[in-house]
């Protein structure tokens, strides 16, 4: 009989179908929307791609300076420390040789000197630097050449603040001589012209010297 009874109870069971109610808050839709990663905004995109690069602060105290600064990377063969220099330089001297200075346009003995023959050497190491063919009237108020001895003078080259400056100074010993300028229209050669204050030469009417491109210590 309790057998029977089971039967009973089960059996309507199995062909009934129990519906499951989802609560009304609850959507199928909105959490698998939930579960996806949101899509790349192409708005941000555009912008990150359209936002200007932003320099290193580096880049605003870099030097100006090229490698194009010195054509002669080496150390003059002579060499003297501070000392030796001004026991064999007199004030004026040393100020414009060994310090880079300016004489006084129209100052010097050699703005007007123009000798038929003869060498202009450099007054801290006596090496040859220019010849007395080389001189030409320029009226700068400073000794003008078109050219050197080959060799014997070597050329700085300093952009900065978007300038060019070209110093020239004894290859042998480094001293300073002034400045040299290019495409000024003078009839010259080469349209150049050396700037050199007279502080820095010695002139000898010697001309078998400029025949030496040895420096002299």
């Amino acid at each position: 009989m309790r057998s029977q009874l089971s039967r009973n109870i089960i059996s309507p069971l199995k062909h009934q179908t129990i519906p499951i109610r989802l609560s009304p808050t609850f959507s199928s839709s909105r959490f698998l929307s939930s579960t996806r990663k949101p899509p790349h905004s192409k708005t941000s995109n555009k912008a990150l791609r359209a936002a200007p690069a932003i320099p290193f602060f580096g880049a605003f105290f870099s030097s100006n300076r090229t490698p194009e600064q010195t054509t002669d990377a080496m150390s003059p063969p002579n060499q003297r420390s501070e000392d030796e220099w001004r026991a064999v330089l007199n004030p004026e001297q040393f100020r414009i040789l060994r310090e880079k200075g300016t004489e006084r346009a129209g100052s010097g003995e050699y703005d007007s000197h123009y000798p038929s023959k003869g060498v202009y050497n450099c007054a801290g190491c006596d090496a040859p630097l220019y010849t007395a063919d080389h001189k030409f009237k320029s009226g700068c108020g400073w000794p003008a050449y078109f050219d050197s001895i080959p060799g014997a003078v070597t050329r700085h080259v300093d952009n900065t603040f978007g300038m060019k400056r070209t110093e020239i100074v004894c290859t042998n010993c480094g001293g300073h001589l002034g400045h040299v300028f290019e495409g000024e229209g003078y009839e010259t050669p080469t349209d150049e012209r050396h700037c050199v204050n007279s502080v820095s030469l010695r002139f000898t009417e010697d001309a078998s010297a400029a025949k030496d491109p040895k420096a002299k210590a």
